[in-house]
């Protein structure tokens, strides 16, 4: 099953995303989806009385969005993640992490705020 959205071109994101929050629709999050080797889009989910909106923008792989962390500022910590984990820039962050909000060593405050984990199977003790 496919998810209904509104396509939005991204010179009209941070407009679009301005009329949902002023008419009362909250942020729930932001998916990413590769469409293929060059191009993904990025989803933005909203919710109002248990009814969901979903705008729908495309841009290629290493491209750049505005960014709308400026209207809800929650939205700065996916935009921040989508940055590290698919390399999409999001121009005028409130709060950039410069690609290092998931990072690989232990977490200081120097480097950044969450880490990533692996987890891995021990062989079964007997």
């Amino acid at each position: 099953m496919a998810i209904e959205a509104t396509p939005i071109a991204p010179a009209r994101l941070v407009a679009e995303v301005t009329r949902l929050a002023a008419e009362g629709w909250r942020l729930v999050t932001f998916s990413s989806v590769e469409i293929d080797a060059e191009n993904m889009e990025v989803l933005y989910h909203f919710d109002k009385d248990l009814v969901l909106k979903n705008l729908r923008v495309q841009v290629k792989k290493g491209g750049t969005l505005p960014s709308v962390s400026g209207v809800i500022f929650a939205a700065f910590l996916i935009e921040n993640e989508i940055r590290d984990q698919f390399g999409v820039t999001f121009e005028g962050l409130v709060l950039d992490y410069q690609g290092k909000l998931l990072n690989d060593c232990v977490q200081t405050p120097a480097t950044s705020p969450f880490c990533r984990y692996q987890v891995t199977r021990k062989e079964e003790v007997r």
